[in-house]
């Protein structure tokens, strides 16, 4: 937030993934997580419209959604991490995002986003819309892609799921609100 000088940060966990397998909790859990996990930050929202819907979870409907909420002129920012811009060729109507947010893909200190590894079409969009400077941000409303450093905790989803499942361990990395919750609900763990 600092970085990109973001007034806030709003959480949408998806509904309907259609980028992965079938979840193995339900939309609702997920939800409950994400708020739990963000509710001491005043900075930070959850936007539970995407777990209500039964449609796929794209993030350009969402955009357009959050587009309409918030009118034409005030800037929004994807913020996505370098591994999954490299995919974002593969997403619907992936053009489309950029008439509704701009782009800020996270990168690993010392690793920014190397245009020759990225598809032919979305390296050439990074060409066109790449902002040198995160103030460009502020002087349109979307259309841009950003990259900033961010230093990455060994922390993954598909990590902590595995130490539950075999019935380890996932303090201290998730939050004691959402460990709780996932022990108490018997969530990820194997049958």
């Amino acid at each position: 937030m600092a970085h990109l000088g973001l007034g806030e940060v709003r959480w949408i966990p998806a509904g309907n993934p259609p980028h992965r397998g079938l979840p193995q909790v339900t939309a609702a859990q997920r939800l409950r997580m994400v708020q739990m996990a963000t509710a001491d930050n005043p900075r930070f929202s959850v936007d539970p419209a995407e777990v209500d819907s039964q449609a796929p979870s794209y993030t350009v409907l969402t955009l357009e959604r959050l587009r309409r909420e918030f009118g034409g002129g005030r800037p929004l920012v994807l913020l996505v991490g370098a591994d999954a811009f490299a995919g974002l060729s593969s997403w619907h109507r992936w053009i489309d995002i950029f008439a509704f947010a701009h782009v800020a893909v996270s990168h690993r200190p010392g690793f920014p986003v190397e245009v020759s590894s990225l598809p032919p079409a979305l390296a050439e969009q990074f060409r066109q819309r790449r902002l040198l400077a995160v103030d460009a941000l502020k002087t349109a409303p979307a259309g841009g892609i950003v990259s900033f450093a961010m230093t990455q905790l060994a922390i993954s989803a598909t990590q902590i799921r595995l130490l539950i499942a075999n019935g380890k361990s996932a303090r201290y990395l998730l939050p004691d609100a959402v460990l709780d919750y996932i022990s108490s609900h018997s969530l990820y763990r194997n049958p």
